[in-house]
């Protein structure tokens, strides 16, 4: 969730924030704010209900979630590094705060290869307004294998995936082909002569995948004949063509809930990794999570909209069979603040935040390291859970020792989970 979700405002409840609302805020020890968000105590402007048999808390935004709360575990205790955006979404998405180190889909799809030949191993589907914080950058191969990378897919576009097929109309399918053999030909003889490059091998392979997706792709994300009960419970049966120009429930939900059901459609065809993203990079009116201003004009939608899509992809893989070997993650960069920014704005918090897990070996209606009575820090600060033990956890999960994926690159054993990170056992089913 691109902006930084809250927290507070979804799924961490807290009672001592209602009884001091508009009370000085007091953190007993100096806090280095992001930006001016250091006032009153705000309580959530959303209510709070149990839901499930574990009696979960969540905010009325987030309410479809309710379905399949004892299917899910919440963990409230991380803790991040910064409260820059960039740098932060860098760690939740590599494992490093800074750019040059491969995405989490990269390893999985390194680790474990494709499945299906005729698409990619590992596929992202961004904002339908743009990229979040540093593009391609989340979902790049750096230095593993070009051809583990990220392959972005656009599900509301015309052209879904760019440069998939020849559009010019002078351009005949054999001829098309004949240019792609010429093509793959000069790549084998320039690689002839320079072994161990792997750009270029990722370079014919993709013209190579391009070739197989131009008939595999457009299948995969042709929705027209799925039934009307499940574009209903996509939210898709609400689809407009044009949307106002300010942020809106029925906008978040029709584009969220399309790409949870691409993502249904690549998994159930063997794409390893899917990477579904929300809001974009800095958009002004807000279109994404970075609510300093107002909480009760973004959240909702985006909340909404999120969990809309979540539970739909959630119960549309448990009747298909797929839950139990889909990990499916919820992350944000960090979180935001228990006191107030402006009048209804909360400002960055990186000192806690929350995540959750569902599907593929995690135990449901869970909620594992408690934040303290504000949602300011871990209430167990000594122990808190970082995103190398998040990310440790999912590749358990998928078979995967995380301290033994390492490749060698400028001397040192990189992995995805740097030197830190262990299993959460608490959330094992």
């Amino acid at each position: 969730m691109s902006g930084a979700a809250s927290h507070l405002d979804m799924f961490d409840y807290k009672p001592e924030l209602i009884k001091h609302h508009g009370k000085p805020s007091d953190f007993g020890e100096h806090v280095e704010a992001f930006q001016n968000g250091l006032g009153p105590w705000m309580k959530s402007p959303f209510e709070f209900k149990r839901y499930g048999r574990c009696g979960k808390h969540l905010s009325e935004i987030v309410a479809p979630l309710g379905e399949v709360v004892d299917e899910m575990a919440f963990i409230h205790n991380l803790t991040g590094k910064t409260g820059v955006h960039s740098q932060a979404t860098y760690l939740q998405a590599t494992g490093f705060q800074r750019p040059g180190f491969p995405g989490m889909g990269s390893w999985v799809s390194y680790a474990l290869g494709a499945i299906n030949e005729d698409l990619p191993s590992f596929v992202v589907l961004p904002d339908h307004r743009g990229y979040g914080s540093n593009g391609p950058k989340n979902w790049g191969s750096a230095f593993l294998p070009a051809d583990s990378q990220g392959t972005e897919i656009f599900p509301q576009r015309e052209n879904p995936i760019n440069d998939i097929a020849a559009r010019a109309d002078f351009i005949s399918p054999a001829g098309n082909r004949a240019g792609l053999d010429l093509i793959n030909n000069l790549n084998r003889r320039y690689q002839g002569v320079r072994p161990g490059d792997s750009r270029l091998d990722a370079r014919i392979r993709s013209y190579e995948l391009a070739a197989r997706m131009q008939l595999s792709a457009p299948e995969a994300l042709d929705i027209s004949k799925e039934p009307a009960q499940i574009l209903e419970m996509y939210g898709l049966d609400r689809a407009r063509k044009k949307y106002p120009a300010e942020i809106n429930v029925d906008e978040e939900v029709e584009y969220f809930g399309r790409k949870c059901l691409i993502a249904r459609r690549l998994l159930e065809r063997g794409v390893r990794f899917v990477q579904i993203w929300s809001g974009n990079d800095n958009s002004f009116p807000r279109r994404n999570w970075d609510s300093h201003e107002d909480i009760p004009r973004d959240h909702p939608p985006l909340s909404l909209g999120m969990a809309t899509g979540a539970v739909a992809l959630i119960k549309d893989l448990r009747q298909r069979g797929l839950l139990e070997d889909t990990v499916i993650l919820w992350t944000t960069e960090f979180g935001r603040m228990p006191s107030t920014q402006g009048k209804k704005g909360r400002d960055h918090n990186p000192y806690v935040f929350s995540n959750w897990l569902c599907g593929g070996g995690i135990k449901g209606g869970v909620s594992y390291g408690p934040s303290d009575q504000w949602g300011y820090k871990p209430l167990d600060r000594e122990s808190p859970t970082r995103v190398y033990d998040i990310h440790a956890t999912i590749l358990h999960l998928l078979g995967i020792d995380h301290e033994k994926l390492t490749v060698r690159h400028n001397g040192i054993d990189r992995r995805l989970t740097d030197v830190h990170g262990h299993v959460i056992k608490d959330i094992l089913a």
